[in-house]
């Protein structure tokens, strides 16, 4: 029995005790660093005395930075102290919930590098299939790396945040030249993102991950693919990506995900020696994208061909290191099933094959005025729930200039 009453509140549920996610709210005395339980949230501020002046001073602030630069041991420790302190039948001192419902949230750490990794087979093999006609649909270094690109971290948005059509180049087939204006083929991608802490380190072995990742939070990697098409002739995407990434407001901590762990499929390559994982670290992540409250797709995580260890390990390989606060995505999730495609790119096989919402309109990109939202869980101990904050994102008309 916890002192905490609140329906939502239990091991079924996706933020019961399990969880335990951490955001930063906006209430009238700024912003305060909160957990979340059930329908509510818990600030930490308030329960300073209970936690100790070491772990009070990691989250007594306006963001989880300090949190993030202390450390797996701070990280664990204050989970152990959290947990204590939720499932017991007394509310602490200084104690006050908060609905979530009621406020909104903030940006919850400083974003330092954001990368954005290309991780899912059949993702990849879809785009091959859609964008390059007649060409292999996986490129020759596909199986032999997580292919990735240095996204722009200014642009990463929390959840709610809305988002304009963004402009840039683009090119049909059969026209002559380029022509400049809002994207016509704006889409949304469902992807993982996993923020970076401890200490600041570049060459981390797969066998490390778990030190220097912090917690899991579910990305929307806005794309424009009308200009990402064109602009991406030799190299990667760029206005195409870089005016959008939504995140969600709750970050899981990698630790509540302990028993959502399962092997990656097995490689068709050998590997470089670094890639080589000891311990699996592909996740089990049942996934769920929404337009207008229509489900369009419900992706597995587990089907993602590299892990985030072996993602970790290779961004770090060649001496970039991963700070506290950085973020990597593991790209669109999608899976062998149409309803597991998790970007309309795929969903409507380049526009070519439209989707119904439950209102009866069709689309094949994003309109303005839709909104978009994903979401996702987790299997957890004695087979309860952990859950993953929702992301959600209204589309905006284009910026006039």
């Amino acid at each position: 029995m916890s002192w905490i009453e609140d329906a939502e509140f239990a091991p079924d549920k996706p933020f019961g005790p399990q969880t335990l996610p951490y955001g930063v709210l906006v209430t009238g005395n700024g912003p305060v660093v909160a957990v979340r339980v059930g329908r509510h949230a818990l600030p930490l501020r308030g329960i300073a005395g209970e936690l100790g002046p070491r772990l009070a001073d990691l989250v007594v602030g306006d963001s989880l930075d300090p949190l993030l630069a202390a450390g797996r041991d701070a990280w664990r420790e204050l989970r152990e102290r959290l947990t204590g302190i939720v499932t017991a039948d007394r509310a602490p001192a200084g104690a006050e919930l908060v609905r979530t419902d009621w406020h909104t949230l903030s940006m919850p750490f400083t974003v330092g590098d954001y990368v954005d990794f290309f991780a899912s087979r059949h993702h990849a093999e879809n785009v091959g299939r859609i964008m390059r006609r007649g060409a292999a649909p996986l490129p020759e270094n596909w199986n032999h790396l997580p292919v990735g690109y240095h996204g722009r971290s200014g642009t990463v948005h929390v959840s709610g945040t809305d988002v304009h059509r963004p402009s840039g180049q683009r090119k049909a087939a059969g026209d002559a030249h380029p022509a400049f204006g809002p994207t016509r083929r704006l889409d949304f991608e469902i992807e993982v993102g996993f923020v970076c802490g401890g200490e600041a380190a570049a060459h981390i072995p797969t066998s490390e991950f778990a030190d220097h990742v912090f917690g899991v939070a579910l990305v929307n990697d806005w794309s424009a693919r009308d200009i990402q098409n064109w602009e991406s002739r030799p190299l990667g995407p760029f206005l195409s990506k870089s005016f959008a990434t939504s995140i969600a407001g709750w970050i899981t901590p990698l630790e509540a995900l302990e028993h959502a762990r399962v092997p990656t499929p097995p490689p068709e390559q050998p590997l470089q020696q670094y890639l080589l994982e000891d311990e699996q670290w592909g996740l089990d992540l049942r996934l769920e994208v929404r337009c207008n409250e229509t489900v369009l797709a419900r992706p597995r995580f587990a089907d993602m061909h590299w892990s985030p260890a072996q993602q970790l390990a290779h961004m770090t390989v060649g001496g970039a290191p991963a700070r506290p606060g950085d973020l990597f995505a593991s790209g669109t999730v999608s899976g062998p099933e149409r309803d597991q495609r998790g970007c309309l790119l795929e969903l409507t096989w380049g526009g070519s094959d439209p989707i119904t919402l439950s209102d009866g309109e069709q689309r094949t990109f994003l309109q303005d005025g839709d909104r978009v939202t994903l979401g996702g869980s987790a299997p957890g101990p004695r087979g309860s729930v952990v859950g993953l904050g929702e992301v959600t994102g209204t589309v905006l008309a284009a910026v006039r200039r």
